[in-house]
This record gives C-alpha cells, structure tokens and sequence, in this order.
C-alpha cells in the first residue's frame, strides 16, 4: 500500500508541474517564457552537474545490508552534500563574474542546491522503504515550489516576479524538511573515506551520464532559439518542457517504488531466478506504460491545445508536438531502462558512451534536418526524433549485459496503443474532441488485456 501511495505523490507532482508550465506559458509573454524556460533548464543542469553523483551513489549503496552500515553511509553521503554545497556556490561566483547578474546567479545557486538536496534526501527515504515519509515530502516540494511560482506569475507578468516567487518556494521547502525529518540530518559527521572513493568512481559517471542526457534538451533548446528567435522558439521550448513530463512521471515513479527491490536481489542473489524475473517485468513495466502514455499524449494533443496552450502558441505547438512526444517517448527509454544492467553491473563505461550517444545523436539529427530542410521547427523535431530512435535502437544492445524473463505482453500492446492512437489523431485531425475520445478509446482497449498484471506487478 505504501507503495502505491509514493506512486500517487508522483501523479500529482506532474499534475500540479503540468499546471504550473501551462498557467506560466499563458502568464507570462513569449520571450519571458523562453527565459524562464532556460532558466529552469539551467538550474536543472546545475543541480544534476553538483549533486547527481551523489544521488546515485545513494541509489547504488544506500542504506547497506545493516544498521552501521546506513549510518555510515548516511554520514558520508552528508559531508559530501555539503562539499558539493560549496562547489556550486562557487559556480554562483563564476556566473557572475562572467557577466551574469548577482541576483540572477545567486538565485540559480542555491535554487540548484536545493533542487540537488531534496532529490538526495528523497532518494534516502526511498532506498530505505519509508516510502509514506517520501510521499508527504515529495507532495510537499511540489506543492510549495507550485505555489511560490505561481505567487510570482501573479504579482507581476515578467520573469524577475516568478524567479522571486520560485525562489521562496525552494527555501520554504529546506526549511520544512530540515524540520520534518531530523532523523536524516542527524548522523555523527564520521566521513568514510573509502565510501566517498566508492561513491565518485561509480556516481561520478552515472552523473557524469546524467548531465550529457541534460545537454540534448538543452542543446535542442539552444536550437530552437538560435534559428527561430525567442518569439518562433517559444511554441517548440513549451512542448519540449509540457511533452516530456509525462514520461518523467512514469519512469521516474516505476524507478522510485521498483528498483530499490530489484538491488537488492542482485546484491542478494546475483542473477538468479527471482532476479530475472524481477528485472523483466521492471522493463515490462517500463517500456509498456512509456508507449501507452504516448498513445494517451497524442490522443489528447488537439483537444488539449484548444484549451490549455495560449492562442499565439497554439498552430505552431500542434505542428511539432507528435515529433517531441516520440523524441520524449524514445529518450525516456534509453535514460532508464537501457542502462539498468550496467548500473547494476557497475559497468561505467557502458553508461557514460550511452549517455553521449544518445545526446548526441538527438542535438546531430536536428541540426542535420535543418541543414537539409530549411530551418523549420518541423524540420528540427523531425531530426531529433530520428536521432533518438537511433539511439535506442543501438542502446538495445545493453539488455544482453544481464539474463532476465521477457514479458512481451506489456510492450506490444503498448505499440499497439500507440499506432492506434497517431491514426485515430490523423483520421479525425478536423474534430479534436471526436479525436480524443476515440484515441483514448482505441488506447484502453489495446492495452486493456495487459493492465491487471502490471498494476498486480507494480504493487508487489
């Protein structure tokens, strides 16, 4: 039950994350909502080129086979998180004295460092199981950072107000969770060398992964904005950000409540069979409900559009948001579920040449499109989805690193939603309520015969 409650604490942090971009894109002017895009996109960045090896030490070592051993961790992973505070203020510095502005840059900071602190100390409730702590605090942020946004948005349509507003969400949220869970905080500062060692080898390439993931959509952001200008780039950088949430929420939420188990069978018991059936049905659940929320994105495009997206940004998001929402689909896959294997194995060069590959291809696919045809914001999500299919096409490679159970089930019927759902839109492209109710329809009855498994799977 615990789980299926960390489960919803993600529903709605996307909810709540949905709303926010869609009330700020309407708020705000086009060329504030760029800045605000980018800004966002950066303080992500940041945070994950700070605090992410941390993170993923935490996923990988976190809490150990003992009580010693969680406080031992617990202590380093601590002393660490503050060192890596002090790195980022630091880049805070550098941002400024390259001509960034000091409010702008301190802001950025320390917005990074508790974004890069609370995905840590979430993570430490996870891995170890107090899953209904994680779910209040992980509501919690959502909910303060919604709000504090929104606050700025209101006082004033420019983004100084919802930088303001976003900022005192963050720190209002350091201050509750400091004081919700003292437990986390309050480990003997006893720091482990050898754990730190053990930590930078195996998190600093998974982060090291992380942040070449995060230089595609900032790389295409980029993109957009150098070839159609802050007012065309508008309409593409809003389906960038609206698209890709939610396969964030779905790999992110079955990663939460599914891998934390699944270490602990391979730490356990190598490969065995309990392992192998664990680690298919992880992917099962992955790869099936990705391409089912996909059908469901492109079911609910047009219809959507007619009522959340603003009127200027309306013909220009509908032209380019199937491409992203294949691009989103296609990265959401070889982010998580292809390197699973390798992260279990340790196997750091395989997660690292992934990671660039994939960024690489996506940010090579547009610009190559545009080259060819013309510049477009067509032309440029074309090529990006074409480069991150190729990317997992070739990441397939890494699900032969370790044996499990194929569940097929899940997968093809998940295609099967997807098809169904780009003919239904295409088919009934001048109604889009009739689109949308026959997408959605044509959506549940493909996937339909696999739901009850993999929900029983998720539960477990």
């Amino acid at each position: 039950m615990a789980k299926l409650v960390a489960l919803g604490a993600y529903f709605y942090q996307a909810v709540l994350a949905l709303g926010l971009l869609l009330v700020v894109s309407n708020r705000l002017p086009s060329a504030e909502f760029t800045a605000y895009s980018l800004f966002v996109s950066i303080v992500q960045f940041a945070a994950i080129a700070c605090f992410e090896w941390i993170r993923f030490a935490c996923s990988r070592f976190y809490p150990g086979p003992d009580a010693a051993s969680e406080t031992a961790e617990r202590a380093t992973l601590t002393v660490e998180f503050l060192a890596c505070c002090a790195f980022c203020a630091c880049g805070g510095l550098v941002a400024w004295l390259c001509g960034v502005s000091a409010p702008l840059a301190g802001l950025g900071a320390f917005a990074a460092i508790v974004q890069g602190g609370s995905e840590i100390h979430l993570a430490m409730l996870r891995f170890r199981h107090a899953f209904r702590l994680f779910s209040r605090m992980q509501a919690l942020r959502a909910s303060l950072l919604a709000a504090g946004t929104l606050a700025g948005a209101w006082a004033g349509a420019d983004f100084a107000h919802v930088l303001a507003g976003m900022t005192a969400g963050y720190l209002a949220y350091a201050v509750v969770a400091g004081l919700a869970d003292r437990a986390s905080f309050g480990a003997p500062m006893r720091w482990s060398p050898q754990a730190t060692r053990r930590h930078l080898a195996y998190g600093g390439v998974s982060a090291g992964a992380a942040v070449a993931a995060m230089l595609a959509p900032l790389g295409l952001k980029a993109i957009f904005t150098a070839m159609l200008g802050g007012q065309g780039a508008a309409a593409p950088l809003l389906a960038l950000d609206l698209l890709q949430r939610p396969f964030v929420l779905v790999v992110s939420a079955i990663h939460a409540i599914r891998y934390p188990s699944l270490v602990q069978l391979f730490d356990r018991d190598g490969d065995g069979m309990a392992f192998r059936r664990e680690l298919g049905r992880y992917y099962a659940l992955l790869a099936g409900f990705c391409t089912m929320g996909a059908a469901a994105v492109l079911s609910l495009l047009a219809l959507a559009s007619a009522f959340l997206i603003a009127p200027e940004l309306r013909e220009a998001f509908l032209r380019v948001a199937p491409l992203i929402t294949l691009t989103a689909l296609a990265r959401a896959l070889v982010q998580t579920l292809l390197p699973t294997a390798a992260h279990l194995q340790r196997r750091l060069g395989a997660i690292a040449l992934l990671a660039v590959i994939d960024s690489a291809l996506m940010c090579l696919g547009a610009l190559i499109a545009a080259g060819l045809l013309g510049g477009s914001d067509v032309a440029i999500s074309g090529g990006a989805a074409a480069g991150a299919l190729i990317a997992l096409a070739g990441g397939l490679l890494l699900l032969r690193l370790l044996p499990f159970e194929p569940q097929r089930l899940p997968l093809v019927l998940g295609l099967g939603a997807l098809a169904s759902a780009w003919a239904v839109a295409a088919w009934f492209s001048d109604s889009p309520a009739l689109a949308a109710a026959a997408g959605l329809a044509a959506t549940l009855i493909a996937s339909l015969p696999a739901l009850p498994r993999m929900l029983r799977w998720l539960a477990q």
